[in-house]
């Protein structure tokens, strides 16, 4: 069951993009960061340096109350608060009311706590550092850097002035102004930087996929134009002349018919063209796709190595091995996960093998049962090829087609459409 349990929570774990990964790391930093600087600076001080006496256990335990509070309200919240922050949805200034309550609270009872000497003077301080910090990483992602510090001043003033007022030295007050300082800084730095990280990582996603999108756009509209050049002169032709036709058979003249073989004629030709467009289209030329593999992925921030000779391979060969990199490449560039990517050509007894071979194992989402893969088994098979794809090493994904050369038939017509999804 453990083994099930483990094996669940990798294929979990793969199934995520990059900047999903990041996301989740950065939460769950965040998460024990609170419960961190909470149990080191509240739990273990109030533990370990309270006087015992009935109204300090008292004040301590309610302020130890405040402090895992005040976790539990910041665990809550850091989610929708970086939801806030990337702009996904607004993060009302309501749900921040109870934590501003605990960290009220929790002040003033520090305060209390050193007022009546019931912890000592550096206890203290690293209690205002706790709940200054459970309050701040939340904070830091709700509101920009210029009003945290501005807001975090004003706080640190205050907490100052309590210092004084309870009898601190010069030096407590020294000290307690850099302990306040630290935690606000590290709240603003932790959590902004971690933010900031996770927009660029965002961003970059999208472009990625708009780029996706762009390519199947444009490829969309180029064979559209290619259709339309063939289609459109025949066409016009086809309706001028079957005009004609009827004219002449209403007045009877034996020229119609020639006419109607005339529409006949054209209307095979243009049978022909479009079977010639079509096949253009799904014929592609690996060398082709093996150079734009490699300059799409690396403007895309992958580094791609291709190995491999193509020429004198049989023009079916190409076209089938072709559509095999321009799939896998198609879903590298839409899931955006891959650090690296290898494409290699092998021509060995009488069989070509193509490779294609990337770090982001995690991109592949549609299964080995998926359409793409599904219908580049199905361009294969024509010329006797085979396809497989799966994990190869960790944190591999691996794409092997074979193509024997004997008998490799040039591709028909009938090839099926090709597909939308895509292999890794």
């Amino acid at each position: 069951m453990l083994g099930r349990i483990r094996g669940w929570q990798r294929r979990h774990w793969r199934e995520r993009s990059k900047a999903e990964r990041v996301e989740l790391q950065s939460l769950v930093s965040w998460y024990i960061s609170i419960w961190a600087f909470t149990g080191t600076w509240m739990l273990l001080p109030l533990s370990g340096d309270l006087r015992h006496d009935t109204v300090s256990l008292v004040l301590g335990g309610l302020l130890g109350l405040v402090g895992v509070a005040q976790c539990l309200w910041g665990n809550l919240l850091t989610r929708p608060a970086l939801d806030h922050y990337l702009g996904r949805r607004a993060l009302p200034g309501r749900r921040l009311a109870g934590p501003a309550v605990l960290l009220a609270l929790g002040v003033v009872l520090i305060g209390i706590l050193r007022g009546t000497g019931s912890v000592p003077s550096f206890a203290g301080r690293l209690l205002l550092g706790a709940v200054l910090t459970a309050f701040g990483v939340v904070y830091a992602l709700w509101v920009p850097p210029r009003t945290f510090l501005l807001h975090g001043a004003a706080l640190g003033a205050v907490c100052l002035i309590a210092s004084a007022l309870t009898g601190g030295t010069g030096a407590d007050i020294l000290m307690d102004g850099c302990l306040v300082a630290f935690s606000l800084l590290f709240s603003l730095a932790a959590c902004r930087c971690g933010a900031w990280t996770l927009s660029v990582l965002w961003e970059a996603e999208r472009s990625r996929d708009i780029e996706a999108r762009l390519a199947v756009a444009e490829e969309r509209l180029r064979f559209g134009r290619d259709l339309h050049d063939v289609m459109g002169r025949n066409l016009a032709v086809i309706a001028l002349k079957s005009e004609l036709a009827v004219q002449l058979a209403r007045r009877g003249r034996p020229e119609a018919v020639e006419q109607m073989i005339e529409v006949q004629r054209i209307a095979q030709e243009s049978q022909r063209e479009v079977r010639e467009v079509v096949r253009g289209y799904r014929e592609a030329d690996l060398g082709v796709e093996l150079a734009g593999a490699q300059g799409v992925l690396t403007a895309a921030g992958i580094a791609c190595q291709v190995s491999g000779e193509v020429r004198g391979l049989p023009a079916g060969v190409q076209s089938a091995l072709a559509w095999v990199v321009r799939e896998a490449t198609t879903n590298v560039l839409r899931h955006g996960d891959a650090a690296r990517c290898s494409v290699a050509v092998e021509v060995a007894e009488g069989r070509v093998v193509l490779t294609v071979e990337n770090d982001g194992a995690g991109a592949v989402r549609g299964g080995a049962g998926g359409s793409g893969l599904v219908g580049l088994r199905e361009r294969l098979a024509q010329v006797d090829g085979t396809l497989a794809a799966g994990p190869a090493e960790e944190c591999l994904f691996r794409v092997v087609a074979e193509v024997p050369l004997a008998s490799a038939p040039p591709p028909r017509s009938s090839a099926p459409a090709p597909v939308e999804g895509g292999v890794a």
